[in-house]
């Protein structure tokens, strides 16, 4: 076991499993280490619900493209937790070493001398250590969850906000409805700092507007003061600035033209000479986001496919996920057809029928699988079960690999499609590529 998932194994059986959203260990902790978070590059700080990975990714990629150094902060992990702290480098960016992690573990952890926190809080302050030990020139910090009471929140003036597209999840800590998920997110909102806003359901936007009009906070909104659309197989960006033409993302899916979007009106009100068209475009070309509409490639999973298959993840786990995906699989569909295998594992958490719904009609079969190790998993029987109401062929599989020859017997050759879990999908890439899992599963991933 590496030192560092020791150190973080130790954090979790010693301080809060449970989330719980405030602010107050947050701040003790950062002054015990001297304010760090006073420190920080300009900070592009990014909340929302979909599409938070696909934007960061997009915003790295055209920096880095302009020869920039930035940091990212990003959450959950999917198979080790330096994934989390990527520190910017001249040429590129690198994930944190496993010597400095630990290092900077065990020293939150002797500064916090055995006093409640929770895991993210305290995660969360050692990443800030690492952002200011090493210069850079901006910071890409996404929120853990909700906003205004994440242990992020804490940065008193980002260079800009951004919000990506806001739907139902984990509604025991935000909210049930819109208007107070979107209250919530909306708390990354300070006094005259920029907001960047991506589209956003009718209620969740007015909420949003309200918010920001209460900060005095000036927002560029979606379909407003700019607009992002696929025509003639380009991206067209429009804003006041004017019109660019760029190439599609790299990122499939529709719903990439949005994350993009946001991306690239947040890289044009940063106002950065240094970021021109051609930038955005290269970073456009380039950016990628494991486990987000990921065609895998070679790997040992194919061991129990046909070669002619396809074999695609995605760690979506909410209703607009659901949409996002059924939608994206439908047009591929439309362009080369293949029978769907759909290979899905939930948690008990989320919403199950609105994740399955929008495959009705498109999936040829659904099997299901229990998420190995985690305790909040949901039977595979269950989830068989939400598939079989929605018209579904459905059958449950004991692991991964049962699911994956399950999904061979199918022909012709099928297009077999992981999804329904970050934490399914951290283990899927596990096991393809033969890495070690972090030893940091259920509430400490978040």
């Amino acid at each position: 076991m590496a030192v560092s998932d020791a150190i973080l194994k130790r954090l979790l059986s010693l301080h809060p499993k449970i989330i719980d959203l405030k602010l107050d260990r947050m701040w003790r902790i950062l002054e015990r280490l001297g304010n760090p978070q006073s420190e920080l590059p300009p900070v592009l700080h990014v909340a929302g619900t979909n599409g938070k990975g696909s934007t960061v990714a997009y915003l790295r990629s055209a920096m880095e493209a302009a020869g920039l150094s930035v940091h990212c902060y990003t959450s959950p992990h999917l198979v080790k937790f330096h994934e989390r702290i990527r520190l910017g480098r001249e040429g590129g960016g690198e994930l944190i070493s496993e010597a400095e992690l630990s290092d900077l573990l065990a020293e939150c952890a002797a500064v916090n001398g055995g006093e409640p926190i929770t895991f993210f809080e305290i995660t969360t302050a050692a990443a800030f250590l690492a952002f200011t030990r090493h210069p850079a020139d901006y910071l890409v910090l996404e929120v853990g969850l909700g906003g205004r009471l994440d242990a992020t929140n804490v940065v008193a003036r980002p260079r800009l906000s951004i919000i990506t597209t806001i739907d139902y999840d984990h509604q025991q800590y935000l909210g049930t409805t819109l208007t107070e998920i979107a209250r919530e997110k909306a708390g990354i909102l300070k006094p005259m700092v920029p907001a960047v806003i991506a589209p956003q359901p009718d209620e969740a936007r007015a909420e949003i507007e309200r918010c920001a009009e209460a900060e005095r906070a000036p927002l560029l909104i979606a379909n407003q003061d700019w607009q992002a659309y696929e025509q003639h197989g380009r991206l067209v960006y429009q804003d006041e600035s004017g019109l660019l033409d760029l190439p599609l993302p790299q990122l499939p899916g529709r719903h990439q033209i949005d994350n993009a979007g946001t991306a690239i009106a947040a890289l044009r009100q940063l106002n950065d000479k240094r970021i021109g068209e051609a930038q955005i475009a290269q970073g456009l070309k380039i950016a990628t986001w494991p486990a987000r509409m990921q065609r895998l490639g070679p790997g040992n999973l194919w061991s129990f496919v046909p070669k002619d298959a396809e074999l695609w993840l995605d760690g979506g786990h909410n209703p607009s996920a659901g949409r996002a995906l059924a939608r994206a699989f439908s047009e591929l569909n439309d362009r080369v057809s293949r029978p769907l295998v759909l290979i899905w594992g939930m948690l008990n958490t989320k919403a199950t029928d609105d994740f399955i719904a929008p495959f009705a009609g498109l999936t040829h079969r659904v099997v299901t699988l229990t998420i190995p190790e985690e305790e909040n998993a949901l039977p595979a029987r269950e989830l068989a079960e939400a598939a079989r109401r929605h018209g579904m062929s459905a059958e449950t599989a004991d692991s991964l690999e049962d699911a994956l020859r399950q999904a061979a017997q199918i022909t012709p050759a099928p297009r077999i499609l992981i999804a329904g879990s970050l934490y399914l999908a951290g283990r899927v890439l596990a096991q393809h590529s033969g890495e070690a899992m972090s030893q940091v599963t259920g509430a400490g991933r978040r």
